[in-house]
């Protein structure tokens, strides 16, 4: 049975905008961490598709993959459908402002966080859409290969809500660290409930580089 491995793996931190809220602000990552990029590079698949979203932290974090010894520099597939999900007006502000301020409806916003949009955002259900449509197109034009998605906490959350089939209130209940790596395999040949998506099997989620 075909299969085509995903190697998702979150971006290294943005230390620069602790207790900030960044959404698809495009920040720079801290890459210091040279112990974790030299484990990600043994550990990740040689002769890999890499993907990365649209922002900066994502490039950069793949280059440090590379940097600390994954044997060759491959091409990205740059694909913004897989960027963090946008928190529009809130973006660039921080936590504290943000739930201090009079009339804010980021609080009560936090209390059902799937379905409602911030203002000028998106919503999670809405992430989950676009992910999908980018994992259905890669899975697709890359079927039995391992594609390597250097992306988000968000999209891999939204990753993991489109190979379970679960309600994406439950999907933010992943814990999604930076650096670490969750493994999901398709099978498109499967049959099942899936409405002639094929099948997934969930190998690993947030497993840090030791």
């Amino acid at each position: 049975m075909t299969t085509t491995r995903w190697w998702w793996i979150r971006h290294a931190p943005v230390t620069s905008r602790k207790g900030w809220c960044y959404g698809q602000e495009d920040w720079p990552a801290d890459c210091s961490d040279v112990p974790a990029f030299a484990v990600l590079a043994q550990l990740l698949p040689r002769d890999a598709i890499w993907v990365t979203s649209n922002l900066q932290r994502t490039h950069q974090t793949a280059a440090a993959i590379f940097a600390a010894g994954y044997p060759e520099m491959l091409p990205m597939l740059v694909e913004p459908e897989l960027a963090e999900q946008s928190f529009g007006d809130w973006q660039g502000r921080r936590h504290d402002e943000l739930r201090n301020a009079p009339d804010s409806v980021y609080t009560t916003f936090w209390l059902a966080p799937a379905r409602h949009r911030p203002p000028g955002g998106e919503s999670f259900v809405e992430l989950i859409e676009r992910v999908e449509r980018t994992i259905e197109r890669l899975n697709r034009s890359h079927r039995g290969r391992d594609i390597v998605a250097v992306t988000h906490g968000g999209t891999i959350r939204a990753a993991l809500a489109v190979a379970l089939r679960i309600d994406p209130e439950h999907a933010l209940s992943f814990a999604i660290d930076n650096l670490s790596i969750t493994r999901l395999d398709h099978f498109p040949e499967a049959s099942g409930d899936s409405g002639g998506r094929g099948l997934w099997r969930i190998a690993q989620v947030n497993q840090a580089p030791r």
